[in-house]
């Protein structure tokens, strides 16, 4: 602990020692300029202390470069938008604004991202720079730091928007510019208006994801838009390509395995979604969604028996989970439907209604099983059934015949 303290006091003492150095170096009339320009500044007397801040940063932009570039700034955007400054001190202010910029950018590079997108602002809007110069100082910014306003990012866009043609890339950029703010701030419904300008329909984006994706076939984040979008448009045959890519690249990633067993399964290639569910539950061992979705697709394929034992395995992961026990009693009533109706497949529909029962005593808002148990009213045995076969009241009855052979379970006569 005392080492710790001793340490730094030790890196204090070297950086005071460090500044006294560097302030030592510093000529006197320098400092007299900066303490001049500082007080006009503070003043906000931008006027006066332009001349002060320009001979700093010709003479010590190092020295002072952790104040007098932001001070510098105040001044000269207050002046360049005063109704008092005339035409020559304006004329001034651009001819020298985008120097000053590349001087900050080259003494204070812990800030550059910031220096360089209002460096592309005033280039854009007092400038008036082409557009093309224009975009690549904007890219420049948000390439050294991506976390800029989302301003700055809207003024790129629209920048795209005004210069696309067949020439450039400008609308395949303008669309992964307004998918990311559509992604960082999802509230702002700007941004997805945005992207629904720059396409006629749904369709016609997902054309440009997809030849986005294949121009940089290596890029996960294309081939997630690309796959993203063919969701969207519910095509979901295109969205398998680059879910297969994406999980081949990122075998590990949840999300990637759910969408596309869901892509699979929506276009019945049943098989290939039995096994990306497994590989989900082998990823998520706990996660009870995917024990009852590899039901369902079971389910699909008339597999009944392996279907129940997936809707049990996820009552039981959820800790008795409602839902999984009302597909357990679609199983009996679809597995009744599929054969000749007489007393055994209806003691089958019972089976049904009392699993519709169970489920909905689990969870309460399960609308839907208190409507199957409705609807197998009339599909149940009647009193009438029990009594021509001497059946009664509590008596318990084993489900056989060869087309219920998979069930294996029995009912207690009411």
């Amino acid at each position: 602990m005392k080492k710790n303290k001793f340490s730094i006091a030790a890196i204090i003492l070297f950086s005071l020692m460090f500044q006294a150095q560097i302030n030592a170096q510093i000529p006197d009339s320098l400092k007299k300029i900066y303490s001049l320009f500082s007080e006009y500044h503070k003043n906000k007397d931008y006027h006066s202390a332009l001349p002060y801040g320009w001979d700093i940063i010709k003479y010590a932009p190092e020295a002072f470069s952790k104040w007098i570039f932001y001070k510098m700034e105040d001044c000269l955007w207050y002046l360049h938008d005063s109704s008092n400054i005339s035409q020559a001190e304006l004329k001034s202010i651009n001819d020298t604004i985008l120097y000053f910029y590349d001087q900050a950018i080259k003494y204070r590079p812990e800030d550059k991202g910031y220096f360089q997108v209002r460096k592309a602002f005033v280039a854009e809007t007092w400038l008036k720079l082409p557009a093309p110069e224009v975009i690549k100082l904007y890219e420049l910014a948000f390439e050294w730091k991506p976390d800029l306003s989302n301003y700055y990012y809207n003024r790129l866009g629209q920048l795209y928007k005004s210069n696309m043609s067949d020439d450039n890339d400008y609308k395949l950029k303008a669309l992964d510019l307004y998918t990311f703010l559509s992604e960082r701030d999802p509230s702002n419904i700007q941004w997805s208006q945005e992207l629904e300008t720059l396409v006629d329909n749904v369709d016609e984006l997902v054309v440009i994801t997809r030849k986005n994706w294949e121009a940089n076939k290596e890029d996960l984040s294309r081939a997630w838009k690309y796959a993203s979008t063919a969701i969207r448009a519910r095509d979901f045959k295109e969205a398998i390509i680059p879910l297969e890519f994406l999980v081949k690249k990122s075998p590990e990633t949840v999300n990637y395995w759910n969408q596309l067993a869901n892509a699979y399964q929506k276009t019945e290639r049943l098989s290939d979604a039995e096994k990306a569910y497994k590989k989900l539950i082998e990823l998520e061992p706990d996660k009870k969604e995917h024990y009852l979705n590899l039901g369902l697709i079971y389910k699909e394929q008339n597999k009944y028996s392996a279907a129940r034992a997936e809707f049990q395995k996820a009552n039981e992961k959820g800790g008795g989970w409602g839902l999984a026990v009302y597909y357990e009693g679609l199983l009996y009533e679809s597995s009744a439907r599929a054969c000749e109706f007489n007393f055994e497949t209806k003691l089958v529909y019972l089976l049904a209604q009392n699993t519709y029962r169970r489920a909905l005593s689990m969870d309460p808002t399960l609308t839907e099983a208190q409507e199957r148990i409705s609807a197998l009213a009339s599909s149940v045995p009647t009193r009438e059934d029990y009594f021509f076969r001497g059946i009664k009241s509590g008596q318990t009855l084993q489900i056989t015949g060869n087309c219920f052979g998979w069930i294996g379970r029995s009912v207690t006569v009411p």
